[in-house]
């Protein structure tokens, strides 16, 4: 081979290695942060978006059970994945990028409720068919799979009165840190929350956390500024997130022995709920609803009928009647944790009941 031909030859060679190494990267990846398991058939491509990294439940158990299920209906399927990170423009362009990867379903948990009106607008306008999440989504939505959410912030409400025993007394000056308002479910566990706690208690400060717990760590400070650390009787946060950040400034004031309420079940608030700074959290079994949406996102993409899995019917902000599945919501206490998370699988005894938590857990019977 004389020296021309070889100059060719391993030019040749190291373009072929370049393409190769290009193709070993994960699928998916892309500005948007999003990523693909499965095949990479556009034909069979479900796009599942979250909508933010904070709340521990998304990644650890939304999606690997998302994906799970939709693998076990359809092995040649992909899933493309995204999280939003908070930011509802991040999460409309990521729409559009999955859009452009030929999707043929959109599974979404909005950000904001009303902003990815557009959106699913678009999405659906390229013949794609878009499932709302946990929250209910603005625009043409084909399915929605959530829980009960009224019934969520019934459940807390009632949780916390159950917690002040004889103080639930229209005397008693309870705290409201309420989610996100443009999170449609945030106006639904409020909703709920009021109906369980109206005429039952005074609600002497209420206040959106934004579904942050620095802000609802901010939030209770200012109310016991308002009202006085000893004249709060109970708290009601309406996630676990916010409860820990509102625990932590509950504990740096002096103050403990009040309720505290929750939603999630997420670890550190179960661990709470054995050393008293919370009360009660709300157990939405995960595990159900992903595989709910993971099995109507199947049957659109193979154009089966949804009407026996979406049996109830939920209007959206944007006034759309759209088919749901609501799951129901479960109540939890430092006395049924063995009955719930711990029986379902979410977690282990010996996850829960780590060095910091042994004496609190044997307390419990938990063990």
């Amino acid at each position: 081979m004389n020296a021309t031909m070889r100059r060719f030859v391993m030019g040749a060679a190291a373009v072929s290695m370049t393409l190769s190494v290009s193709a070993c990267g994960k699928a998916g990846d892309d500005d948007s942060g999003s990523a693909s398991t499965g095949s990479s058939s556009g034909g069979n491509s479900v796009g599942l978006l979250l909508p933010d990294s904070v709340t521990a439940r998304y990644d650890k158990f939304d999606r690997p059970y998302f994906e799970a299920k939709v693998e076990s209906l359809c092995p040649d399927c992909t899933v493309e994945y995204a999280n939003a990170a908070g930011d509802p423009a991040k999460q409309a362009q990521q729409i559009s990028s999955m859009v452009t990867k030929g999707v043929k379903v959109l599974v979404v948990d909005p950000q904001d409720s009303a902003a990815i009106k557009s959106s699913v607008q678009s999405a659906v306008d390229k013949g794609i068919k878009v499932i709302a999440y946990d929250r209910l989504a603005q625009g043409p939505v084909s399915a929605y799979v959530s829980f009960d959410t009224v019934k969520v912030g019934e459940l807390q409400g009632q949780a916390l009165l159950t917690a002040l025993g004889s103080e639930a007394t229209t005397k008693s000056k309870v705290v409201m840190i309420n989610g996100d308002d443009a999170d449609p479910n945030a106006a639904k566990f409020k909703e709920g929350a009021h109906n369980a706690l109206d005429g039952k208690v005074d609600i002497a400060y209420e206040q959106s956390g934004l579904w942050k717990d620095t802000v609802a760590a901010q939030k209770m400070s200012a109310a016991i500024t308002r009202l006085g650390a000893k004249n709060i009787a109970g708290v009601y946060a309406a996630n676990d997130g916010m409860a820990g950040g509102i625990a932590n400034t509950l504990k740096g004031a002096g103050v403990s022995g009040i309720p505290l309420t929750g939603q999630d079940a997420e670890l550190a608030a179960i661990q709470r709920l054995l050393t008293g700074t919370q009360s009660a959290t709300i157990y939405k079994a995960f595990k159900p609803e992903a595989e709910a949406a993971a099995q109507l996102a199947v049957n659109l993409l193979q154009g089966e009928d949804i009407s026996a899995l979406a049996t109830r019917t939920e209007t959206s902000g944007s006034g759309d009647k759209v088919p749901s599945r609501l799951l129901t919501p479960v109540s939890v206490t430092v006395d049924n944790i063995d009955d719930t998370v711990v029986k379902d699988g979410l977690y282990t005894v010996a996850d829960i009941c780590t060095a910091d938590y042994v004496a609190a857990c044997k307390k419990a019977g938990l063990e």
